[in-house]
C-alpha cells in the first residue's frame, strides 16, 4: 500500500484476525522488515521481498469480521482484498412534508464572572424539527455467508446483531438536548428467495397530510404499496411484523404474520434465513 511518512493514504477495514495475522508476520520478520527500503516519493509504495509480500497477501486472505462482511471494503492497491458489501441501507425519509422548523435557544453563563459584569458568556440556537420516517434495508444473505468464508453460525450471529441494530440503534448526535430515543411504530422483516429487494418508499411519492396522526397514515401506506408490488410483481415470501401503535384502520395483510415482541419477530426471521441458507447450498 502506498506509506508517506509511515502512514497509508487511506482508511483499512480490517478484522482482528487479519491484524492478528499481519502482526505475527511482522513480528517474526522483523529484521526483515526493519532493512526493507522505505517508499521514495508521493503516492509511491514500500517494496517488500517476494516472500514477505507473499505472507502479508496471505494474511489478508479472508476474514471473520461481520463488519467488513455485512458493509464491505475496497482497497485500490490491493483489489484481490477487496469486500462487496452484503447490507444496502437506505437514508431515512418523512413520509410527509415538513411543517415548520423549531428553534431551540440557548444561553452560556460563566459562573466566575464578577458581579458587576452582566450577561450571557454565548447565545445561539440550534435548529431541529420532528417527523416520522420510513427506513429500510436489504441484505444479501448468501453474500454474507461467502464474505464469512461460510460459516452459517457467524453469518447468523451476523444478522441477528443487524437486525436488533435496525430496531435500537440510534444516531447519538444531539441527544442529550432532545433525548431522541424513539423507538419504531412498525417493524417489518420479509425473507425472500431468488427474488428482488422491496424498498417500500415509493407509497410517500404523495407526501401525506397533517389531518389526522402521521404514524396510522405511514403503516397504511406502506400496507397498500406492499400489497400493491406483491400483485403485480409476485417473488413472495416468508413476511412478518410487529406493531408499536394503535392498529390501523385497514387490516394489514401484506405485512404477513404479526408478532408480539421484537425477540419473537427476529428469532422467527432468524429461522427463515437459516432454511434458506441452507436450501441454497443444498
Amino acid at each position: 500500500l502506498p506509506v508517506t511518512e509511515g502512514k497509508s493514504q487511506y482508511l483499512l477495514f480490517l478484522g482482528h484476525d487479519e491484524l492478528a495475522k499481519v502482526a505475527k508476520v511482522i513480528d517474526e520478520n522483523w529484521a526483515e522488515f526493519s532493512a526493507a527500503p522505505a517508499a521514495k516519493g508521493k503516492g509511491k509504495k514500500a517494496e517488500l521481498p517476494g516472500d514477505l509480500s507473499k505472507q502479508v497477501d496471505a494474511a489478508l486472505s479472508g476474514t471473520h469480521a461481520v463488519d467488513v462482511a455485512l458493509f464491505g471494503r475496497m482497497l485500490a492497491d490491493l483489489p484481490g482484498k477487496n469486500a462487496d458489501a452484503a447490507a444496502q441501507v437506505a437514508h431515512a425519509i418523512s413520509t410527509h412534508a415538513l411543517r415548520q422548523r423549531e428553534y431551540d435557544y440557548f444561553t452560556a453563563v460563566d459562573d466566575l464572572k464578577p458581579l458587576d459584569t452582566a450577561g450571557a458568556d454565548m447565545i445561539g440556537t440550534v435548529e431541529f424539527a420532528s417527523a416520522t420516517y420510513y427506513r429500510y434495508a436489504c441484505l444479501d444473505l448468501e453474500l454474507l455467508l461467502s464474505n464469512l468464508g461460510g460459516d452459517l453460525e457467524l453469518t447468523l450471529r451476523g444478522l441477528k446483531a443487524f437486525l436488533y441494530a435496525s430496531v435500537f440503534a440510534a444516531p447519538t448526535g444531539k441527544q442529550n438536548t432532545f433525548a431522541a430515543h424513539n423507538l419504531p411504530s412498525l417493524m417489518l422483516q420479509v425473507v425472500r428467495e431468488n427474488a428482488s429487494p422491496r424498498n417500500l418508499a415509493n407509497a410517500f411519492e404523495a407526501r401525506l397530510e397533517h389531518t389526522e396522526g402521521l404514524v396510522a397514515q405511514s403503516i397504511e401506506r406502506l400496507n397498500q404499496e406492499a400489497a400493491r408490488q406483491e400483485r403485480i410483481f409476485g417473488q413472495g415470501g416468508r413476511s412478518r411484523f410487529v406493531l408499536n401503535a394503535e392498529p390501523p384502520s385497514e387490516k394489514l395483510g401484506a405485512f404477513g404474520e404479526a408478532f408480539e415482541s421484537v425477540d419473537a419477530l427476529i428469532e422467527a426471521t432468524l429461522r427463515d434465513a437459516e432454511a434458506a441458507l441452507k436450501h441454497a447450498g443444498s
